[in-house]
């Protein structure tokens, strides 16, 4: 609640005009006496609150936080791991982009787009609705090369 000066001035004119001169002084000290006391009051009321309820608790809550540091450390591995695996995922897609430009010959065509590496497949692209797009795993068998195991 905040009080402007001209609320300030109203209430000391109105206490005047109720009071009359000569209590004012009296009751502005017993108001004072007043308000020193409910400071007192609520700051130990704040006091007797923190020791009897917060510092309690923060005690009973170290345990539980040691306890929980390792599900903690253990879930800042994991997300790291995925992050790791994720980008491994992403870097692989560039490294193929990579290595197919550079083993395009000079006719333009690409001979890793039509063979593609061990455990993966050719993707090609199925007729799809208007406005859509489809693309269809086309499964790839191994060359009698890689079948065969390499000779010393």
């Amino acid at each position: 609640m905040n009080l402007g000066m001209t609320e300030i001035i109203l209430v000391l004119v109105v206490a005047l005009l109720v009071l009359g001169p000569d209590k004012l002084p009296k009751y502005a000290g017993k108001l004072g006496e007043a308000m020193k006391e409910f400071r007192k009051f609520s700051s130990e009321a704040t006091k007797d609150i923190r020791e009897s309820i917060v510092e309690p608790l923060e005690e009973a809550q170290k345990p539980l936080k040691e306890a929980m540091e390792p599900f903690t450390d253990l879930e800042k591995e994991v997300k790291d791991n995925v992050k790791d695996i994720k980008k491994s995922f992403t870097d692989m897609g560039k490294t193929g982009k990579k290595e197919e430009a550079k083993s395009e010959d000079p006719t333009g065509e690409s001979p890793a787009a039509e063979t593609p590496a061990e455990g993966e497949a050719l993707v090609e692209e199925a007729p799809a609705a208007e406005g859509e797009t489809s693309v269809q795993e086309v499964p790839v068998e191994e060359s009698p090369e890689e079948k065969a195991p390499a000779e010393v």
